[in-house]
């Protein structure tokens, strides 16, 4: 029978640091609470996994109307912002 020859450890795969979060308390009314329980039971999500969810949406929307409404107003006064640069 042959000696088994050791096999090397892989190297350690680095682990990026957690991200910093914050917490946030929102007061919600108990329908809207009881809203969001059911929503959560229903998806199997945790309710916090809906509302960080339903804040990335809303904030993506925004920005993109906030965007477009600033290329808007950019490109009707381009000659003045032009003039202003000089």
């Amino acid at each position: 029978m042959q000696p088994l020859i050791p096999v090397p450890a892989p190297a350690p795969v680095p682990v990026p640091p957690p991200a910093r979060t914050t917490v946030l308390s929102l007061p919600l009314d108990p329908d809207l609470h009881r809203a969001l329980a059911d929503l959560a039971d229903a998806t199997g999500c945790g309710p916090e996994d809906i509302v960080l969810d339903a804040v990335r949406a809303r904030l993506c929307a925004e920005g993109a109307r906030v965007r477009e409404v600033a290329e808007t107003l950019a490109g009707a006064h381009a000659e003045l912002l032009r003039r202003l640069g000089e």
